[in-house]
């Protein structure tokens, strides 16, 4: 007699998802949805090494903590750059977590994306930080897989998908077809690269040294990919570079967006690049299909008709593109027996237990 296989995750488990990225980190629980959505910053005091603010308390810090306080991002281009940082961090989150949680849980198993381009190391330090901070299983899923279950892609049909996944650090490309990814690209420029283009552009052209608060409010209001149907101007503030007083200049859409050139046209070449090596059969899907865009900085102005003039596709920005890849962790803990192939791309030996 065969033994009846047992569910993957618990019926009643309040286990859960996190999203933890370079500039935010999401928290989802299963059966509920998610209930942290905060910056992933730590605010530390250098001598005693004590964390004094962690997420969007820390965030507020952001250059204007004095000497003896630094407010540090522990992941840098969606890899961890200091362990025990990020261990608190996590730890923070899912105890939060856990706070918020109509019910009481403990050692929660959690399902947590990793970006594809990672090493075996770098995903191993993740699976470990997430272990120390009171996790009791961790299944890392690829994030560009996540995401594109979160947007609602059909990932387990042999129909193609591709899904490009632009958050802070990273940028994600991803042909996906019957649950795992075909071809891939994982490049380090993304939203972050896009604050920094900003404040050299202000810096080289009007001597304005400007800091990252200022440079992403501008790319939000103002920034964009192509063209705008009424370009826009804002005044920037920051410190002249001559003088070393405060001063202002207005800027336009228009040197925004030249500003970010740089990093669009990397972002265009990495996605070129993916296209190129997709068999011809998925290419005629995705030429059905369209590709979908996910993260925070799929929101730039203009970002899908420049993408759509570039690959001659039509290209479209996911329902809430923040939340994709926490929504996909969510999906795969409803809905394990059907997903749990997803989770095999990133660990392979490894099927998690009852």
């Amino acid at each position: 007699m065969v033994a009846r296989r047992r569910p993957f995750f618990g019926l009643f488990s309040r286990d859960i998802g996190i999203d933890l990225g370079t500039a935010t980190t999401l928290v989802l629980v299963r059966g509920q949805g998610i209930v942290i959505h905060e910056p992933s910053v730590v605010a530390i005091e250098k001598r005693s090494k004590k964390v004094l603010a962690i997420g969007a308390e820390a965030k507020e810090m952001v250059g204007r903590t004095p000497a003896s306080i630094v407010a540090i991002r522990p992941l840098r281009d969606g890899v961890i750059s200091d362990f025990d940082v990020t261990e608190k961090m996590l730890h923070y989150f899912i105890n939060k977590a856990q706070q918020r949680s109509r019910f009481l849980f403990s050692n929660p198993r959690v399902v947590v994306g990793v970006p594809s381009g990672v090493t075996e190391v770098e995903k191993r330090a993740v699976r470990d930080a997430a272990l120390s901070a009171g996790a009791r299983e961790v299944f890392p899923v690829e994030e560009p897989m996540a995401a594109a279950i979160g947007a609602g892609l059909p990932v387990t049909d042999s129909l193609g998908s591709m899904i490009v996944d632009i958050g802070g650090g990273t940028t994600e490309v991803a042909v996906i077809s019957l649950s795992d990814i075909v071809v891939s690209r994982s490049i380090r420029v993304a939203g972050d690269g896009m604050d920094q283009e900003i404040i050299r552009y202000a810096r080289q052209k009007y001597n304005l040294l400007i800091g990252e608060r200022m440079a992403e409010r501008t790319k939000i209001a103002i920034g964009s990919a192509y063209p705008l149907p009424e370009e826009k101007t804002i005044t920037i503030r920051g410190r002249n570079l001559i003088t070393g007083l405060p001063d202002s200049v207005e800027i336009s859409s228009v040197e925004v967006r030249e500003a970010l050139s740089g990093p669009i046209n990397i972002i265009v070449e990495a996605i070129r690049s993916a296209i190129d090596e997709t068999p011809p059969e998925i290419v005629a899907d995705l030429m059905e299909q369209g590709i979908a865009l996910a993260g925070g900085s799929a929101q730039l102005q203009g970002l899908p008709e420049r993408l759509s003039e570039e690959t001659k596709m039509r290209v479209w920005v996911a329902e809430d593109p923040v939340t994709c890849v926490v929504r996909g962790t969510g999906k795969i803990l409803e809905n394990p027996e059907k997903l749990f192939k997803v989770l095999a791309t990133t660990q392979r030996a490894t099927r998690p237990k009852p």
